[in-house]
């Protein structure tokens, strides 16, 4: 009573989207190297704040270009455009400041081209409990004792 069942369940979907913007910190922009390259630890703090400022970045990015296409920031490719923000950001040094506007709203346009397709919600994987694995070798039949 204290908890209906449907709203648990859509707390769970938003559970996995944040599980997903780990993932996505992770892989992308960690390069899947699950290590961090400071030794001290006032150094670990300031690359994970980095980190997270990075990823926040993209993410507001996204978030306007989602919204003038209509659709949700987490429909949007997050590799394609962290790749596409990190070019921007590579570029700017190289511009005029008189330019940097025309250049975002191009960025945001560009942004708007890696719409993913939508997700299946018809899809359903029901839990299964694998045998565990005998210590012993098992004995192979050859094709005689088959039949």
């Amino acid at each position: 009573m204290r908890y209906p069942s449907d709203e648990i369940v859509d707390l769970y979907s938003h559970r996995w989207e944040i599980e997903l913007g780990y993932r996505e910190m992770k892989q992308t922009l960690l390069n899947s190297e699950y290590m961090l390259r400071s030794k001290r630890p006032d150094m670990v703090e300031q690359e994970l704040w980095g980190l997270l400022l990075a990823y926040n970045l993209i993410r507001v990015a996204m978030t306007e270009a989602a919204t003038r296409k209509g659709i949700w920031p987490n429909q949007l490719s997050f590799s394609g455009c962290s790749s596409a923000v990190v070019a921007f950001l590579l570029t700017t040094g190289l511009t005029s400041p008189g330019k940097l506007p025309v250049l975002y709203e191009n960025l945001i346009t560009q942004l708007t081209y890696y719409a993913l397709p939508t997700r299946r919600e018809d899809r359903f994987y029901p839990r299964r409990v694998k045998p565990k694995p005998s210590k012993y070798p098992t004995k192979k039949k050859n094709a005689s004792q088959l039949n």
